[in-house]
């Protein structure tokens, strides 16, 4: 973004007698402030924003705003004056999405946005200028930030959509105005906020809210709570394992490299993804649907899934000091994505002793206990050992500990027992599944083993 100061008042309708300031940017901290930024004080629970405007403009922020309700704005500073700096935020991204060209792709989904954005900005990056959501900027706040963030030649822009409740993506997805729109899949996660799965699905389905009239949908077809909602919407593509979906996916085989898989339907090919697991081959699919729509060629798209870059901690492997390989999954975990990642553990044949470290899932509302002791279901009897971590666990421990034949091990809070456990078993015949939600922590288990 590069804007005159009086281009951002127009957005904002609003006067002002600033002239002639380059506005390069947009920032609402001052430790990652860059010279030529708007800033842009939030006022919150902890914090008041405002506090540091003068810090701002002395770190190089051609202006600030500020709220009008907001006393003791100072008089010899370049400021504009807003009645909520949140709107006026999203209200400066609403302008200038109209003024890009770029392709928008939204992505939301109960697991998966950020493996199935890192896919699609993958493939399609070495053919156009990609841009995409970076870190968890995902919400009313961090979508904004990142269309901002865009620059003015960018030609695909990778879209990340969360939610913690009802209207939130359709906030988000009327904001974006995205060209395509993908779901990956409805899980259990804000279970809490939503009450059920057919919530979830429902709240996930307000990404078309703002899908332009030209695009497409692309979703995970084999998820029947998303099927009402396609009955009268013809801009659907599903794709999936099912063989009644446009994009199906067969002949899933891990390998030293990742994985190898086919596809039929709206193309017949083989590819490989530096990737491992089922879930996300399936999510590579969405990648594929995209790329196809881009206009890529069979062998473009081959070769540009095959150098695929995932953010850290998705199926990622690591190698330990004394040759085990972890797989760090520790981002995130719903009941659904357990299961695939126990499933993939149950079928690998990298190694020959496989091992789990679980954490605590979070979010699942009142039926947590039912959906951390259905994980007993999932464990595999060819694991030599199970470690569990986190105080909801606990119910898993107690379902296993009569019936489960391996090595087990339960942890509440602390890591260092199942480091100890696992640093006394473990060799360079392991591979170990470490899998759990962002508050576990979990990759905190993988770090002793990778010191050196």
């Amino acid at each position: 973004m590069k804007k005159k100061i009086e281009q951002v008042a127009k957005w904002l309708d609003i006067k002002t007698n600033l002239k002639g300031l380059d506005v390069t940017g947009v920032s609402i901290n001052t430790r990652t402030l860059k010279p030529g930024d708007l800033f842009i004080p939030f006022r919150g629970e902890q914090v008041n924003g405002h506090k540091y405007v003068r810090s701002a403009i002395e770190l190089g922020a051609s202006a600030s705003l500020w709220q009008r309700d907001e006393p003791g704005a100072p008089d010899d500073l370049p400021l504009l004056f807003v009645d909520d700096c949140e709107v006026a935020l999203q209200e400066m991204a609403r302008a200038y999405r109209d003024e890009l060209s770029a392709i928008v792709i939204g992505i939301t989904g109960s697991n998966g946005k950020t493996s199935t954005k890192d896919l699609v900005a993958s493939v399609l990056k070495p053919y156009f200028k990609v841009q995409k959501t970076q870190g968890n900027f995902n919400n009313e706040l961090g979508l904004p930030l990142t269309i901002l963030s865009l620059d003015e030649d960018t030609k695909v822009a990778v879209l990340e959509m969360g939610m913690s409740g009802k209207g939130q993506i359709e906030f988000l997805s009327e904001l974006a105005r995205p060209d395509y729109a993908i779901i990956t899949n409805i899980g259990e996660a804000h279970l809490q906020d939503l009450g059920s799965r057919e919530g979830i699905a429902e709240a996930k389905f307000e990404i078309t809210a703002g899908l332009q009239q030209h695009g497409k949908l692309f979703y995970d077809g084999d998820e029947p709570l998303l099927k009402p909602f396609m009955e009268d919407f013809p801009q659907g593509v599903s794709f999936g394992f099912d063989d009644n979906n446009e994009l199906t996916v067969t002949d899933i085989k891990a390998t030293e490299n990742g994985s190898s898989f086919m596809v039929s339907g709206i193309i017949d090919a083989a590819f490989t993804i530096p990737v491992l697991g089922e879930h996300q081959v399936k999510n590579t699919l969405a990648a594929i649907l995209i790329a196809l729509e881009a206009g890529l060629s069979e062998e473009q798209i081959r070769k540009s899934l095959k150098d695929a870059v995932l953010t850290d901690m998705r199926m990622q492997m690591i190698q330990a000091d004394n040759g085990a390989i972890f797989i760090n999954d520790a981002y995130n975990a719903a009941p659904s994505s357990m299961k695939a990642a126990l499933n993939f553990i149950r079928e690998t044949t990298m190694k020959d002793k496989k091992w789990i470290v679980l954490g605590d899932m979070l979010e699942l509302g009142d039926d947590e206990q039912s959906y951390h002791e259905g994980l007993s279901k999932y464990i595999s009897d060819n694991l030599k050992g199970v470690c569990l971590y986190g105080p909801r666990m606990k119910w898993l421990y107690d379902e296993l500990k009569p019936v489960y034949g391996g090595k087990l091990i339960w942890s509440e809070n602390d890591y260092a027992p199942i480091v100890d456990f696992l640093k006394k078993y473990i060799n360079n015949d392991a591979v170990i599944l470490v899998k759990g939600s962002r508050g576990m922590a979990l990759e905190n288990v993988i770090e002793p083993f990778t010191a050196q």
